[in-house]
């Protein structure tokens, strides 16, 4: 089973503290050894890392534990490889465009005769049924919504029914991004949790590592973190519902009922991370 990661904030945040556990996965803790990768967005871009190695032996994985990048969401994944070859083509993160903008998706699970059919719009670079599916979802989005980006409501409905269709298939946990929401589907094993004031100490479990997120935070900040497994051991992990489609924005889960639908990425929108 690959591991997943995700984060989404209300502040520019790094990610250093939970990715020290989370690289642990990739060889060490677990048996996880074939890439891994990360996208932190950055205003209107990505900074995507690959590597084809272990994260445990990864020199990149090194860089980007003890590299502060600060982002409002962050995807990474570990690797365990059931379809295609070990390669950076078949790693995830993948990355396309969307009405202007980036979307990242990485997936944990395997899907069993899943072969849709491509127009030319998206099409996928690698082996991985994870990676026909992300070209999958974004020509289907783009078919359903002809006139532009829909809005926040009508797109969460338009995920959740395409998480229901290749879900079908088979294993189908994912973590997607627009960079102004992070959508975390539960097929299997999916878990959160939202750190906020009043912040305390936590202690990782796959490293002896413990941070104080006092001294690290401001009362204002809120970080949501999304991961396969709880990367911690003294804090109270939520287990998302089998077959529940969450949307993260500005560090919670989102409801739909006042949501804006602002587009753009201008200098100052929410999309942008310091």
């Amino acid at each position: 089973m690959c591991q997943l990661l995700g984060m989404n904030c209300n502040t520019p945040t790094d990610i250093c503290f939970s990715f020290t556990g989370f690289q642990a996965r990739g060889g060490l803790t677990d048996q996880h050894r074939d890439g891994w990768g990360i996208a932190f967005y950055d205003g209107c871009g990505v900074r995507v890392f690959l590597d084809a190695q272990a994260t445990i032996d990864s020199p990149i994985a090194a860089l980007v534990r003890s590299y502060p990048i600060h982002s409002k969401n962050v995807i990474a994944h570990i690797r365990k490889a059931t379809r295609g070859a070990i390669g950076l083509e078949n790693t995830h993160p993948f990355q396309r465009e969307l009405w202007g903008r980036y979307w990242i998706f990485a997936h944990n699970g395997h899907l069993r005769d899943f072969s849709p059919s491509f127009n030319g719009s998206y099409q996928p670079v690698g082996a991985t049924d994870s990676e026909r599916a992300f070209c999958h979802i974004l020509q289907s989005l783009r078919a359903r919504f002809p006139a532009g980006e829909p809005s926040p409501e009508a797109l969460y409905q338009a995920l959740r029914a395409l998480a229901a269709e290749i879900g079908a298939h088979g294993e189908f946990n994912f973590l997607l991004s627009d960079g102004r929401r992070l959508y975390a589907h539960c097929a299997s094993r999916l878990t959160y949790i939202v750190r906020q004031a009043p912040f305390g100490v936590a202690h990782l479990k796959d490293q002896d590592l413990s941070v104080d997120f006092k001294e690290v935070t401001t009362p204002h900040d809120r970080v949501a973190l999304i991961a396969t497994t709880p990367l911690t051991d003294d804090e109270t992990w939520e287990s998302v519902p089998r077959g529940t489609l969450l949307a993260f924005r500005d560090g919670m889960p989102e409801h739909f009922d006042d949501m804006s639908t602002g587009v753009g990425c201008e200098p100052g929108a929410s999309l942008e991370a310091a």
